[in-house]
């Protein structure tokens, strides 16, 4: 996974610092394998400047380069751009008369960011006003160079991506999303730092042969009418093996809304694609601090993925920094929604002063429909939830990835609309009591591990619901659960027992808390998959908590 830097304070007005961390989250690997082209010689085909827009056209640009080979772009950024150290590179900053709509009062302005560094490929950009093109067009008198020597008068080095800035309830604008670096982009709510990194489109990850990197090609940005509130988005994305055509509607606000419609174009079958693809950084926390030698109390941008499945159940599934590569799939059928999700917001959970993991955003997606050539609109069908988490040393890799995996193989165009939500809650929730907390250490003998998991809500304290009625619904596949020694207890309030698994309920009214207490007794198994979730009868009162243990 790509390398990140401890990140300095993000900009909160145009051409402020850079982020660091984002910058280098943003470079993947695609970036570096495909290379660079100059930006007067255009990979691709685009709309001309002056030429009037129309949104279908993105369409069939992509329809056509699908029809083509794939080109990857050469490798001929000229020295020293090319080998740019980050310092030289954050140190390359525009000019004022670069930020497109600056003190127009459309609650909006764009930052095209300077190609170098880890950031190679050229992306071409453009605006749209009154209906037709305009290209924003390079000039190295446009921005300052630091100690690094410019390019020769006349080089065209182009832009390798761009920064938007937002008015946040009728502010002045202030960082909202960054897009740059293969096809990866970031967004933030009111008063959010930067975080977890979606992927416009994911194809192949985890797999012996390589996870292959879609890189952006081009955008064309619609001028936001003022006081609308938007700003409309057009991306061109281009890999081996598909093409795709982005249109992208970002509202900011206190949660910053992104609605998607992305139409792929297969040059190949696509065996293995993902959709709604996110990436975000978990190196520890009170689950799994075994080894850990750190002052803080955790580190982590996120701490699980939240699922809502096509039957109606709410899933919580904490995430954890694996020994070995973990591959879990969550099946499914018309998805309801599905997000990497930072729940802890209290500083005290992590006592980092730096890098504020409190602040970083939620990333909640909600499906809208899917259809092929005969625009027949559907819901997203059979697929899966997959989830991978990849052993981590640092903070500064992006190790888990989530994303939604059709069923079947994508081998003819097909659209995917979707709505992100970059929030500090996931919206919607259902009237149920989620999952607050996880605690695992040394169970009462052999390789038996202590769980204590606690679920906050009002839902199992509803009038009506008698506290000896509540019951845990807990199993293990392979392993079996057993019931805790007393000493076990962690309070001393009156304990409920299930007949069945019999692990231990306590009650917290005071603070609408229950804590599940329970033994996993592995056996010889190296690996155990838990579930858990606390009924009222027959009548689930929380979220289903589920848990891939390992040796």
């Amino acid at each position: 996974m790509t390398r990140r830097r401890p990140a300095p304070p993000r900009p909160t007005t145009p051409g402020g610092e850079f982020d660091r961390r984002a910058v280098l989250t943003l470079a993947g690997a695609g970036l570096i394998l495909a290379g660079a082209a100059r930006a007067q010689d255009p990979p691709v085909p685009t709309l001309a400047d002056g030429e009037r827009f129309d949104p279908a056209q993105v369409v069939e640009i992509a329809r056509a380069l699908a029809r083509k080979p794939f080109a990857a772009p050469p490798n001929d950024l000229p020295s020293p751009f090319g080998d740019l150290t980050y310092e030289q590179y954050v140190a390359i900053r525009p000019k004022p008369e670069l930020l497109v709509w600056r003190d127009q009062g459309r609650g909006f302005v764009v930052e095209p960011l300077h190609r170098g560094f880890l950031f190679r490929n050229p992306v071409a950009l453009h605006t749209v006003e009154d209906g037709v093109v305009r290209r924003i067009a390079y000039d190295r008198a446009q921005f300052t160079f630091g100690k690094t020597a410019p390019p020769e008068e006349g080089r065209d080095l182009g832009f390798s991506g761009f920064r938007l800035y937002a008015s946040f309830g009728g502010g002045a604008p202030a960082d909202c999303a960054i897009f740059q670096g293969a096809s990866f982009f970031r967004a933030l709510a009111a008063g959010q730092s930067y975080g977890v990194t979606a992927r416009a489109l994911t194809l192949r990850p985890a797999e012996a042969k390589g996870e292959e990197f879609p890189l952006f090609r081009a955008f064309w940005l619609e001028r936001p009418a003022p006081g609308s509130g938007q700003i409309v988005m057009h991306a061109l994305v281009d890999s081996d093996s598909a093409t795709a055509a982005l249109h992208m509607t970002l509202r900011p606000g206190d949660a910053t809304l992104v609605d998607i419609e992305a139409t792929l174009c297969p040059r190949t079958p696509l065996e293995h694609v993902g959709i709604g693809g996110m990436t975000g950084a978990y190196l520890f926390g009170s689950t799994d601090r075994r080894g850990v030698d750190d002052a803080r109390a955790a580190a982590h941008e996120i701490d699980g993925l939240q699922i809502r499945n096509g039957w109606g159940e709410a899933i919580w599934r904490p995430v954890q920094n694996p020994e070995t590569l973990q591959i879990s799939a969550f099946l499914d059928q018309d998805p309801k929604g599905f997000g990497l999700v930072q729940r802890e917001r209290d500083y005290g959970g992590f006592e980092d002063d730096v890098q504020r993991w409190e602040k970083r955003p939620s990333l909640w997606i909600e499906p809208f429909s899917t259809w092929g050539p005969g625009r027949e609109q559907r819901p997203w069908g059979a697929g899966a939830v997959q989830l991978i988490e990849i052993p981590s040393e640092s903070e500064v890799n992006e190790n888990i990835l989530a994303y939604w995996r059709p069923k079947e193989p994508i081998t003819q165009e097909t659209a995917f609309s979707y709505r992100q939500f970059w929030c500090w809650t996931v919206p919607g929730a259902p009237p149920l009591a989620l999952c607050s907390g996880t605690r695992i250490g040394k169970g009462s003998a052999g390789k038996r591990r202590l769980f204590l998991v606690d679920f906050t809500g009002e839902a199992p304290f509803q009038p009506g619901i008698a506290p000896e009625a509540l019951r845990i619904a807990v199993s293990a596949s392979p392993g079996a659960i057993v019931q805790p020694k007393p000493d076990a207890k962690p309070e001393t309030p009156q304990p409920r027992r299930d007949p069945q698994f019999k692990p231990v309920l306590y009650l917290y009214p005071e603070r609408k808390t229950v804590r599940a207490v329970f033994e996993l007794d592995p056996g010889g198994e190296t690996a155990c998959e838990l579930r858990l979730t606390i009924k009222n009868g027959d009548q689930p009162v929380s979220e289903t908590w589920l848990y891939r243990w390992t040796l």
